[in-house]
């Protein structure tokens, strides 16, 4: 597919912190030369730089001057970003989040393609699974982009189950206006949200490395659940690994990661590239 831009080469970066070993910068380098153009990605690690959010206007001077293309924006930086930016896409504004920044005659425009790599990650893998009535754990920032991906998929009753319940229920309160087609709802009682819903899914950190455990008891698990997971490392979380003991469907976090990915060097490039490439370089780096 050709470019949209007249361009053979591109700088893009990416901000946040405690970002050494994030897989992005060579996911998208192996798709930049599957596809025959020179890509450059940079890591600008608030970490090591010893910076916050603070640094922001900054940096994206710096990167305005410097001819960056784009940015890919992780935590802390999602939502300070939104004042600095000279435009905002539908999906961005909606979420209230940026991930991922175009940077095109100095203009500088905020996208959100987390919430792409869910539902396309859930659309490849779970074909026909019914989307009646889902449980959602989490009303973070992540947690706000799956819910949208989940009502733009088609659920017709979200329960958002969050330990603070203001957090969950302010989620309902900005996403319900824009799906009147579908129903979401904050939710309390846990067992009782699980035993009626079709699928669940985990957008907490719950699983990670660093937070073991998993976002509800397994025991409210059954075999007719599918279950849905954002967590990557490591792959098979312990909630994925008891759903799938008992025979339930489920998809891993892996696709969610690769495919805000492949979308966004879409949106810097104007080149979609092979999902395949993504994958393999994903899984080289070890789960």
């Amino acid at each position: 597919m050709p470019s949209m831009h007249p361009k053979s080469s591109f700088l893009v970066g990416l901000i946040g912190s405690g970002i050494a070993a994030s897989r992005t910068p060579p996911m998208h380098e192996a798709a930049a030369d599957a596809a025959g153009i020179r890509y450059i990605y940079k890591k600008i690690d608030l970490t090591e730089l010893k910076l916050g959010v603070e640094a922001l206007p900054e940096l994206l001077t710096a990167a305005r001057r410097m001819g960056f293309d784009g940015l890919n924006v992780t935590h802390p930086c999602k939502q300070a970003i939104l004042p600095l930016l000279d435009e905002l896409s539908p999906d961005a504004e909606a979420l209230g989040a940026v991930n991922t920044v175009v940077i095109r005659n100095g203009r500088m425009t905020g996208h959100n393609t987390d919430w792409f790599g869910f539902a396309e990650n859930f659309r490849r893998n779970m074909q026909g699974a019914s989307l009646g009535r889902v449980v959602q754990f989490g009303a973070g920032g992540a947690g706000s982009a799956v819910a949208f991906a989940l009502m733009k998929l088609g659920v017709r009753e979200l329960t958002i189950i969050d330990v603070d319940v203001a957090k969950a229920q302010s989620l309902v309160d900005s996403l319900s206006p824009r799906f009147v087609e579908g129903h979401l709802r904050a939710g309390h009682d846990v067992a009782a949200a699980v035993a009626a819903a079709d699928g669940i899914v985990n957008a907490t950190p719950i699983g990670m490395d660093k937070y073991l455990g998993t976002p509800l008891p397994t025991a409210l698990l059954r075999p007719d659940l599918w279950v849905a997971e954002i967590v990557y490392f490591p792959l098979e979380t312990a909630l994925l690994r008891a759903a799938r003991a008992l025979g339930c469907r489920t998809v891993d976090g892996g696709g969610m990661a690769i495919f805000q990915g492949t979308e966004a060097f879409r949106l810097f490039t104007g080149i979609s590239p092979d999902p395949d490439v993504f994958f393999a370089t994903f899984a080289s780096r070890g789960g």
